[in-house]
């Protein structure tokens, strides 16, 4: 199985960061001591939920060798460990679960959601964001592609409605508060927006397998794509 790229996922790191930084920008729980950031990448999400809380203990999950490897490296202060976010679950609850564009990786969110917020203490804060890109011109053409030529895809499913992530968190004692960022990248940048798309969603399409054949015959027809004309409108929702 490959493993995610720490280099080349950091190539991006503005862009991935900004969401989360928006996102933790919406926390209020000023007595918070214990944190989990599942599926911490390489801690440029833990980082921040470092400089919001200097003396809490952070632990940053997830299932990458390299990617716990470079954070551990990056936040010495904090824990990390190689765990399924899908299933975790902490000896302690905790104060705040967070979590950057990991859970849209994970497929039966109507029992993952009331689990994770099982693990939250009293008065604990779920402060989550994913990508809903499912069906951008995109993603569309990279399962479209990986189908044509036989190359088996994730299992990664399209997200919940707004409406049935808020029923879910309700039921299960949450005070909820649903938003919808869309994200319109500078003309001048499109070529990297691309570029990271590409990047996102071949990953775990690279965990399958692969032939030289079918990896470059993919690739040369997302590229095509990507340098349409139509390509230039890409958006990106969270």
């Amino acid at each position: 199985m490959q493993d995610w790229n720490p280099a080349l996922y950091l190539q991006f790191e503005a862009e991935r960061t900004r969401p989360a930084a928006e996102l933790v920008a919406r926390i209020s729980h000023p007595g918070a001591n214990t944190f989990t950031d599942l599926g911490c990448g390489p801690g440029n999400s833990t980082a921040l939920l470092r400089n919001l809380a200097p003396k809490a203990t952070i632990t940053g999950l997830d299932n990458s060798p390299a990617m716990l490897a470079k954070a551990s490296a990056a936040l010495p202060d904090c824990r990390f460990e190689e765990a399924d976010i899908a299933t975790w679950q902490p000896a302690v609850k905790q104060d705040v679960i967070f979590a950057n564009a990991s859970l849209q990786w994970i497929t039966n969110h109507k029992q993952v959601f009331p689990h994770l917020a099982a693990q939250l203490a009293d008065g604990g804060v779920l402060a989550v964001q994913m990508p809903d890109n499912w069906q951008e011109p995109t993603h569309t053409l990279m399962r479209q592609v990986a189908d044509e030529l036989g190359i088996s895809r994730s299992s990664r499913e399209a997200l919940l409605t707004a409406q049935e992530y808020y029923d879910l968190l309700a039921e299960s004692g949450c005070t909820v508060d649903i938003w919808r960022t869309t994200y319109f990248p500078r003309h001048a940048f499109c070529s990297r927006d691309h570029r990271m798309a590409k990047l996102n969603r071949l990953t775990p399409l690279s965990k399958r397998n692969w032939t030289p054949f079918s990896r470059k015959h993919f690739l040369s027809a997302i590229t095509n794509c990507c340098n349409a004309p139509t390509a230039n409108s890409m958006t990106a929702t969270y």
